[in-house]
């Protein structure tokens, strides 16, 4: 069937990066399981295992990497026998005459299909993990670049008291923090299944080795070793438990969570026209509108965002209805799910490096809404300051309350600015601080101690969950595939 007339996943054909893609293609996934089927050639020849040759472990390194033929052989074999594994022991053995007898020997399916899914997990993480610390770094500079900057704060989606836009873009940042935390945890607990046999028993390596188990234990740890693992799982049924995919992506899900709510705020100060995600100079927001500067990274974000948090039910589902020491029905949803997960955080990474790397301030918006509002978040400085003057502090409130809800109706009612500056330098009551309104109206005495937090988080806690990725950080502009 032409390429234009079949369906392909857009994480593939259309947002994810190349590295990530390879990770879950076809190609790397049969040549992983050529490695696997090596070492654990090497590890059995080394622990005394005559019938395998120098000859046989020659021709398998000398055909690791799979070709496009020995795939479309695989995949007309396995029409065949109906069974994907075994379909690439016959090619492989094709290629490697030398080693047909030997491919596989004691093992069972899924000491290829579970130790390759192990070793894609890790190596998904080894990328994301560089990418989220950029997106880290990039709005750490953001958020150092407008630590004194004063912005309306909101609760409820409602005025409430200033901050500065550094203070809340650290708030996206202490989430990606934890985000870090957690992808390294998940990272480095993956071990390997290991050399099991087909319920976890070994028997098959047992009667291999003439009943030495300390071989069988040896074969077991060697072939790990040989693999890059430190870790192996000390006991497994046929597959891994599956619990393992929870833990792998919970924090996956967790991440979903963080990239949405950034990717949601950015919208929301993108409709109040304060900041802005990168607009290139020949994008179009609209087919009708021309006027439109649309979100649609961030819009993307929170799509694909949903997407990436949803599948963490399909690893718990999964795990809880696996049967003794396993049942198939893990295997189709597992091909799905796993794949999508990482290349969906790999795509969210990607855009949030974009976004992050070219956010768009609007100051003089920022300085018109805070006017708009500050009066009334003023009115308690009025209030202690009139009764510095010797002024009742009930009487105070009582003539702020009036003029307060007098500019209130002129916003509301009449569409009008918030004028109560204007009444209060127009009330002789409020005399005695006449001169004293400009400065108790400073947008940068309403914003507390956030520059200090910003810099204190920045140059502490950003900077130790950072140190050891120096190496990692990278300036380099991010552009999207589409």
């Amino acid at each position: 069937m032409p390429e234009f007339d079949k369906y392909t996943t857009p994480l593939s054909s259309r947002y994810a990066s190349d590295e990530m893609s390879a990770i879950f293609s076809l190609r790397n996934r049969f040549s992983t399981w050529r490695k696997l089927w090596l070492n654990l050639a090497i590890a059995e020849k080394e622990l005394g295992l005559d019938i395998i040759t120098d000859g046989a472990i020659e021709s398998m390194q000398k055909h690791l990497e799979i070709t496009d033929e020995e795939i479309a052989k695989a995949s007309a074999q396995e029409a065949i026998v109906r069974h994907d594994v075994m379909a690439h022991v016959h090619t492989f053995g094709e290629t490697c005459p030398e080693a047909a007898a030997i491919i596989h020997l004691g093992a069972t399916s899924c000491y290829v299909t579970d130790n390759a899914d192990l070793i894609f997990l890790r190596d998904a993480y080894d990328i994301l993990i560089p990418k989220l610390v950029n997106v880290i770094n990039r709005l750490c500079k953001f958020a150092m670049a407008n630590k004194d900057l004063p912005v309306l704060g909101w609760t409820h989606f409602q005025p409430a008291q200033l901050t500065t836009l550094g203070k809340r873009a650290t708030l996206w940042i202490q989430e990606l923090l934890w985000d870090l935390r957690n992808f390294e945890r998940a990272r480095n607990d993956i071990g390997l299944r290991g050399v099991k046999g087909t319920t976890g028993t070994q028997a098959s390596f047992l009667a291999l080795f003439h009943g030495d188990h300390n071989k069988v234990e040896k074969l077991d740890e060697r072939v790990v070793e040989l693999l890059g693992f430190d870790t192996v799982y000390p006991v497994t049924g046929q597959t891994y438990s599956r619990k393992i995919d929870i833990d792998a992506f919970a924090p996956l899900s967790s991440f979903a969570a963080t990239a949405h709510k950034m990717a949601t705020d950015i919208r929301l100060l993108a409709n109040l026209k304060e900041v802005e995600e990168p607009f290139e100079k020949s994008q179009i927001g609209s087919s009708a509108m021309a006027y439109k500067r649309n979100p649609m990274r961030c819009e993307r974000v929170c799509s694909l965002a949903r997407h990436l948090g949803s599948l963490f039910n399909d690893m718990v589902q999964t795990a809880s209805v696996q049967w003794f020491e396993r049942t198939l029905d893990d295997s189709a949803i597992r091909r799905i799910s796993l794949p999508s997960g990482f290349l969906t955080a790999d795509i969210l990474l990607t855009t949030l490096l974009n976004i992050s790397s070219g956010l768009v301030v609007y100051p003089k918006v920022i300085e018109r809404r805070i006017k708009s509002e500050l009066p009334f978040m003023a009115t308690e400085n009025f209030i202690m300051a009139m009764v510095e003057k010797g002024a009742s502090r009930q009487e105070v409130h009582e003539r702020i309350r009036v003029l307060s809800h007098q500019a209130a109706a002129v916003v509301k009612e009449e569409g009008g600015d918030n004028d109560l500056i204007e009444r209060i330098k127009k009330d002789d009551f409020f005399e005695p601080i006449w001169t004293e309104l400009d400065s108790l109206l400073d947008p940068a005495t309403f914003i507390g101690r956030a520059p200090q937090q910003v810099e204190k988080f920045v140059s502490h806690d950003v900077a130790t969950a950072l140190k050891p990725y120096a190496s990692s950080i990278d300036d380099t502009e991010v552009k999207l595939n589409v």
